[in-house]
């Protein structure tokens, strides 16, 4: 068993709290726990489930200001964000209260002879990987969904914001969650895919790196185990000839720069055709120079620190090795002399393939801004990515936009004159290395139910 896990202020390197991780036994005991809570929760009718989920949301509510402030501790956020990332939880619970019990309702088909009945059971205990970039979202997004269908939930959180998710667990329990039918457990990567062979673990789902998915993939496919997979990305942001620069510029410095760079479909590579290029790039870098650095919980900063030091690092790596392979940076760029996870807002431009700037997944506040020469050009490029979260297109001609979003774009979602994090009701996932599955608009409450055929006679 790993040491103790011990978080850390990322504003100010100072420690907060320390939590003993789990022996195997108290993991083992944790799962058969939240088994027993699932047995009888999976005979709880939907409506008084979705009353329950109803509970939850305004619980959330009504503890708002301590949720966010922790997870401004935890993870850096600024304390605009977290707020808003509490109120996103809260409509997850309204939307998915409001339309389970219709989503999971018995459908009646017509078969030769009787009638077809397609009952939608929960399946058991479903086990969540979650990062750390939302404390709280990331572990919403499937747990309430999952807990809508009868399921039963674990929590493996990121170690930074251990403390997120107990006070998760708190809140669902003050709103009238049973105990134990949503578990934190407090495990290293071996103690994990223990958790992930238990017979009692009907299902697993990820939010991570291609690497994390291919791995947790693997060890839940030998136990023949069902995953979802919400993996990183590259999402391409594509200003066509016709684009009003005034929006584009704002929504791609927006876009790039929410939750201090370090989102799944944060917009990262900004594609723009030569008619704008020198323009959008002149207009665009002055608006990223604008976000200065600052304390995450002062309501005027503008771009707080990266979760921790040794994510900022990596970013710095990446950036250098783009830099010594051709690309230019035109603000940012360096690591600055100041105590914290810091990394300023970065512009890099000259960026081409075999770059991290152009190849990889960059998870922080720089921008990867790469010429095309014409809008066609500009799809090829955009698509020319192993990852298909998101992405954008900027243009008037928003029929076209339409087309091109839906026929041509290799992503799982699209965002049209706007950046968009997440709507409850619209499906969220990704394609090719941004994993499989989908969350959200009522999808996510039927990736782990039973879909049980009855035929009546």
């Amino acid at each position: 068993m790993s040491g103790p896990i011990t978080t850390i202020n990322p504003a100010t390197e100072e420690k907060i709290a320390t939590y003993t991780r789990m022996s195997d036994e108290e993991v083992a005991q944790a799962i058969e726990a939240c088994h027993e809570a699932f047995e009888k929760w999976r005979f709880v009718s939907p409506e008084e489930r979705a009353a329950t989920i109803r509970a939850i949301g305004q619980t959330l509510r009504d503890n708002r200001e301590e949720l966010a402030a922790l997870m401004t501790e935890e993870v850096g956020k600024l304390i605009g964000d977290s707020r808003s990332e509490v109120d996103l939880c809260a409509a997850i619970c309204d939307f998915t209260a409001e339309q389970g019990p219709g989503e999971l309702a018995d459908e009646e088909r017509d078969i030769p002879g009787g009638t077809g009945v397609v009952a939608y059971s929960p399946i058991g205990v479903i086990y969540g990987i979650q990062p750390w970039n939302f404390p709280s979202y990331q572990v919403v997004r499937y747990a309430i969904a999952n807990l809508m269908a009868g399921n039963g939930i674990l929590l493996k959180h990121a170690s930074i914001c251990t403390g997120s998710g107990l006070l998760l667990r708190d809140l669902f329990e003050k709103a009238g969650l049973p105990k134990s039918l949503f578990t934190v457990l407090m495990i290293d990567h071996d103690q994990s895919n223990a958790v992930i062979a238990n017979d009692l673990v009907r299902g697993v789902t990820l939010t991570g790196s291609d690497v994390a998915g291919r791995t947790v993939a693997q060890k839940a496919a030998e136990n023949l185990k069902k995953t979802v997979l919400e993996l990183g990305s590259n999402d391409a942001y594509i200003v066509l000839d016709d684009a009003d620069l005034d929006v584009a510029v704002e929504s791609c410095a927006q876009g790039r720069i929410y939750n201090n760079g370090q989102t799944c479909v944060n917009a990262k590579r900004f594609i723009v055709t030569e008619a704008n290029y020198d323009q959008f790039v002149e207009r665009f870098t002055e608006r990223m120079k604008s976000f200065e650095m600052g304390d995450p919980t002062e309501e005027e900063t503008g771009l707080g620190p990266m979760a921790s030091e040794d994510l900022r690092d990596k970013l710095a790596r990446q950036v250098d090795e783009s830099i010594e392979k051709g690309a230019r940076a035109l603000c940012g760029g360096e690591v600055p002399d100041r105590n914290g996870a810091y990394y300023p807002a970065t512009v890099l431009v000259d960026v081409k393939p075999g770059q991290p700037a152009y190849d990889d997944e960059l998870f922080g506040p720089v921008a990867s801004v790469i010429k095309a020469k014409d809008d066609e050009d500009a799809m090829r490029i955009a698509n020319d990515s192993r990852y298909g979260l998101g992405g954008g297109i900027f243009s008037k001609d928003t029929k076209r936009a339409r087309k091109l979003a839906s026929q041509h774009f290799d992503t799982g979602m699209v965002c049209i004159n706007t950046y968009n994090l997440a709507i409850p009701n619209m499906p969220f996932g990704g394609v090719k290395d941004s994993g499989y599955g989908r969350e959200h608009g009522g999808f996510g409450m039927k990736e782990f139910v039973n879909a049980k055929s009855l035929y009546m006679g």
